[in-house]
């Protein structure tokens, strides 16, 4: 039996101190991070350097010990690896090439031909097998269609993901064209990360709040069930946690409707409140507000107490409800661990 308790709180167990890491541990926040991505030149030359990829995927490991370590990337590497265009303008975020006619479509490559571009990150996985300690469980992660969608459609991010929802009123049989690519694509990168050597998976869907109704359903709900049932046909046993940020009242059920076996929650929703409607499914990770890392104080480890308290009937893996934020003061995630498993 795993002695890894983040996988056991996956399998379903209730643990006395539940595992703990964070959304975007390896990050500017940290010294020794920044050093890093200095020595690369660029966000996307580090993303693509395996050797320094894996050294600032381990740094919070060392600073902090946290029970899990998340592989660094990024969700776009996805869309470059089909043949849109990516870069990075620095204080702004990604750009990309956009995708709004069949013209623009024909120019993506098959979702069978990314490996080739991704191969480094795989090479990250296979250095981290092997430096990570033998406690700390190793997770691979993708953004999920619908969100990797939005940024290919506007060629950036956007407060309400307006021009995605444009190309499904205007034109829904290409919108479908590129979700079921970016679809197919998810399956194959992510399975080749398990094969590289991660033990959990992770769909990030950043934008899945701005889903309403049958949408959410058929663009974040049936996208995130394809992928999570072919992954498991071709990994028996592999767990994957899904992460429909945003989704309110949709979280209900969502272990069942993706075959998930933990739903990440954001902190826009009460912990009492997931616990009773959520939690009842399955295992549950999240949900401290990321604020706390800058502020710091009683209010953080009392929050972080009562949301321990919260989840302590059932499967829970402590997290923050969205990333850690570049302002974060290492100390308080100290703090926040600290008073995390000393309660």
């Amino acid at each position: 039996m795993t002695q890894k308790t983040l996988l056991r709180a996956l399998a379903g167990e209730r643990l006395p101190v539940p595992p703990i890491w964070m959304m975007r541990q390896a990050g500017r926040y940290l010294p020794e991070y920044r050093a890093t991505r200095a020595k690369a030149g660029d966000f996307l030359s580090l993303c693509y350097n395996p050797e320094l990829a894996a050294e600032v995927t381990l740094q919070p490991i060392r600073r902090f010990g946290f029970d899990a370590a998340i592989l660094f990337a990024d969700i776009l590497l996805v869309p470059q690896a089909l043949g849109a265009d990516l870069w990075f303008v620095t204080g702004e975020g990604p750009r990309l090439s956009t995708i709004t006619s069949e013209v623009d479509f024909s120019r993506l490559g098959p979702a069978a031909d990314i490996h080739e571009t991704l191969n480094p990150i795989y090479e990250t996985l296979r250095i981290l097998t092997g430096a990570l300690p033998r406690e700390t469980t190793l997770i691979g992660f993708a953004g999920a269609p619908w969100t990797v969608a939005t940024y290919m459609i506007a060629g950036r991010g956007t407060p309400d993901q307006a021009p995605a929802h444009a190309l499904i009123s205007e034109n829904r049989a290409l919108f479908e064209a590129l979700l079921d690519r970016i679809t197919e694509a998810t399956i194959e990168y992510l399975s080749a990360q398990v094969s590289a050597g991660a033990e959990v998976v992770k769909l990030f869907d950043s934008w899945a709040g701005s889903l309403q109704g049958a949408d959410f359903d058929a663009y974040a709900t049936a996208p995130t069930k394809r992928i999570i049932s072919e992954l498991k046909a071709r990994h028996p046993g592999l767990p994957v946690i899904a992460f429909p940020r945003e989704a309110g009242e949709k979280y209900i059920g969502f272990h069942q409707a993706s075959g998930a076996d933990c739903v990440a929650i954001d902190n826009s929703v009460d912990a009492d409140w997931a616990a009773a409607h959520v939690q009842i499914d399955g295992c549950v990770q999240g949900n401290l507000a990321p604020g706390h890392m800058v502020s710091g104080g009683q209010a953080l480890i009392d929050e972080t107490r009562r949301i321990k308290q919260a989840f302590a009937k059932g499967p829970h893996i402590f997290n923050l409800g969205h990333g850690i934020t570049p302002d974060a003061n290492p100390d308080n995630v100290q703090l926040m661990i600290d008073s995390l498993r000393s309660a």
